[in-house]
């Protein structure tokens, strides 16, 4: 991998809540000038094969997932986000956990519909799911009903707290983060915290959670990422070397539910070989 690559470790498709399949994703991956793309969707391997399948020449694919994870060392428990890469898709355990987390999501989902629908307002289960095609549902699917019914203008207002962020939010259950990064290791990948520091998307965790992370397996920070400031990204990268950890760059890219671009953010060629030396699960595909 040359200096001068370019790396994006962290994309979704509609396999989760991107707006993308996982074939345009590839395509719009290798037009952006990437020459590695993550398909890090949430809690699912369900777009890998389509992503590998079309992948343009040129273009090498990292297959992983974003993990729906929570720390209960402080109450109410805090949720955080464990990137998982290059980790075998049918590895028992996990593959049982990430079915259970995505039931839970949908439960979820529906819940949060019935409690709009109570307040009158006309959104539809049944148009959310297939507005879903398939992929794992989440809020920004809810979100996007919420648009067309004309309620809100985009997604970060609907994520606002009259509606998605506050009033409308259910706590889901996700997967206790120590135990996580033990699946990804047993899993044969390779686990990064995505965006540990973004507070403007909440409450983060204290630098001491992250060393005890660290301790058990995990790999990486994400820094350069849209929702750090350029301090956090600054914290991220001192944190990181302090505990000997890699550093990732990524544009958690969803297609038009965020505005940020594939290749906004990116990862260090360095990184990037240190984790997938360290990946026994799958490898990376290359197109020729």
């Amino acid at each position: 991998m040359t200096s001068a690559a370019r790396i994006d470790l962290h994309a979704h498709s509609t396999a989760s809540d991107g707006t993308l399949s996982p074939a345009e994703l590839v395509r719009a991956a290798a037009e952006a000038g990437l020459d590695v793309v993550a398909i890090t969707d949430h809690d699912t391997t369900a777009g890998w094969e389509a992503a590998a399948r079309a992948l343009p020449s040129g273009l090498t694919l990292v297959r992983g997932a974003e993990l729906s994870c929570r720390w209960h060392g402080v109450e109410p428990a805090l949720p955080l986000h464990l990137l998982a890469y290059l980790f075998d898709p049918a590895e028992p355990e996990l593959v049982a956990e990430l079915a259970r987390v995505r039931r839970a999501r949908e439960e979820r989902g529906e819940r949060i519909v019935r409690l709009l629908q109570a307040d009158g307002i006309n959104v539809s289960w049944r148009e959310i799911l297939a507005g879903a095609a398939g992929g794992s549902v989440g809020r920004p699917h809810i979100a996007q009903a919420l648009i067309r019914a004309g309620l809100v203008a985009t997604t970060s207002e609907a994520f606002g707290p009259d509606w998605l962020g506050e009033r409308y939010r259910l706590p889901k259950e996700d997967i206790d983060v120590f135990r996580a990064v033990a699946m990804v290791r047993a899993a044969g990948g390779v686990p990064v915290f995505a965006h540990p520091r973004a507070s403007r998307r909440g409450r983060i965790v204290p630098d001491e959670l992250v060393a005890e992370l660290a301790a058990v397996g995990l790999a990486g920070l994400e820094a350069d990422h849209e929702d750090h400031t350029p301090a956090e990204r600054a914290h991220v990268r001192g944190l990181a070397a302090e505990l000997g950890l890699l550093v990732t760059g990524s544009s958690d890219f969803h297609g038009t539910h965020k505005t940020v671009r594939l290749g906004a953010h990116t990862t260090g060629p360095e990184a990037y070989e240190r984790i997938v030396a360290a990946a026994t699960g799958v490898t990376p595909i290359a197109s020729g």
